[in-house]
């Protein structure tokens, strides 16, 4: 970075903090909107309203396409009737070639009604309400990013921003689109929460995995030996299972829910668990599932069947990630900021890009904490701070071209 970038910096960050007031305004309206990720209709209106904010504020995209998640069935056998937020995708132009794409997720965990025990609130520095952490703080500071960068009258590279309203539930609709939008990118960044105010460079896989067991029922007093018990291979099963982590290597096994049975006096003739999986290889990944196929039951009377899958695949840091962290770091230091960069255990959308062999950098979102529950928060002086980043990091990807 020159001296000039370095001066730009500073502007760039005394620009977005003179409208402080401003960024919470449009915080505050986007956190009172209800968007939970099972409630179409309100997901429908948050779209809506987020269509209008990005108009008004960074004007309107060259391209722009809604698809509607509603309408996509019921995708990968989830038997929820396909209730999935639409995805919205806008491309603006900039200088370069390639867009870079831009993900964020407007749905949240929170159900309808949570605004009226809990309310956006501002507190100081400290800003609440449901969703404000995860993830809306991260576009408001991307929009004042970009209106930051025209303001200056500084270029941008090409941006193609995607917005999905089933993040939180897997993002079982959007994923195709998320994969088929960063096909055609230079590099991904990722609006979600930082990690105490570090990006994230790498993420681990998540498999969620269900396993149902089917025994042989029989009275458990006259005829126990006619049964085979569904349980019974459950619980040597959730032995093994467990036996499957390896720390060393990052991989987690949780056996989470488990359920099975009619009666204390009946072999069980089923039984079910539930398994979270994360690992932070795809050789890791390979070794589950190659021990999953081969589980077997102890009785052969009893059967085992294994359903489920990889909910996102691993993000791996590679040499692209790499330098794109460099590159942030680089922004963050003409800043006066020491960035830093973590691996977590948790997934994200980001995930879809980097199994396609894409620069992503995540957790350019808010600083704060709490993500899904009651204490989530952000800090006010961390938006303004993060959203001068991304100003940064987004003018020196236009001025490499």
């Amino acid at each position: 970075m020159t001296v000039e970038n370095e001066v730009e910096a500073g502007e760039l960050r005394a620009w977005i903090g003179g409208h402080r007031a401003d960024m919470l305004a449009d915080l505050a309206a986007y956190v009172s909107l209800e968007t939970p990720s099972n409630d179409k209709t309100l997901l429908d209106a948050g779209l809506d309203w987020l269509d209008g904010y990005l108009e008004a504020r960074i004007g309107r995209p060259a391209a722009t396409r809604r698809i509607d998640g509603g309408a996509r069935g019921d995708i990968g056998g989830r038997g929820d009737g396909g209730v999935y937020g639409d995805v919205r995708i806008n491309d603006y132009p900039g200088r370069g070639g390639a867009p870079i794409l831009l993900l964020a997720h407007y749905d949240t965990v929170w159900p309808a009604g949570t605004l009226r025990s809990w309310p956006f609130t501002l507190d100081g520095d400290r800003a609440t309400g449901p969703g404000v952490f995860d993830m809306k703080a991260g576009l408001v500071q991307l929009v004042w990013a970009l209106r930051a960068l025209e303001s200056a009258g500084l270029p941008r590279p090409p941006l193609r921003l995607l917005l999905n309203g089933d993040e939180e539930i897997g993002s079982p609709a959007s994923r195709p689109l998320i994969e088929e939008a960063a096909r055609e990118a230079a590099a991904v960044l990722v609006f979600e929460a930082s990690a105490d105010g570090a990006l994230k460079t790498a993420r681990k896989g998540v498999g969620i995995f269900h396993l149902a067991f089917t025994g042989v029922e029989a009275h458990a007093g006259l005829e126990p030996a006619k049964g085979a018990s569904a349980i019974d291979e459950l619980a040597r099963a959730v032995r093994w299972l467990h036996d499957l982590a390896d720390p060393g290597a990052g991989t987690t096994v949780n056996v989470g829910v488990v359920s099975g049975g009619t009666g204390s006096n009946v072999v069980a003739g089923a039984a079910r668990a539930e398994v979270d999986v994360r690992v932070a290889s795809r050789a890791e990944a390979d070794r589950v599932d190659a021990a999953l196929a081969g589980l077997r039951p102890h009785d052969p009377r009893a059967s085992i069947e294994v359903r489920g899958g990889w909910n996102r695949p691993v993000m791996e840091r590679g040499p692209g990630t790499a330098r794109l962290f460099a590159l942030a770091s680089a922004v963050a230091l003409d800043m006066g900021l020491d960035l830093c960069e973590c691996s977590v255990g948790g997934a994200s959308d980001g995930n879809f890009a980097a199994a396609l062999g894409l620069p992503v950098l995540d957790g350019l979102g808010a600083v704060g904490a709490g993500a899904h529950a009651r204490h989530e928060h952000i800090s006010v002086d961390g938006m303004i701070e993060r959203a001068a980043l991304t100003a940064g990091i987004l003018g020196a990807m236009a001025a490499e071209g």
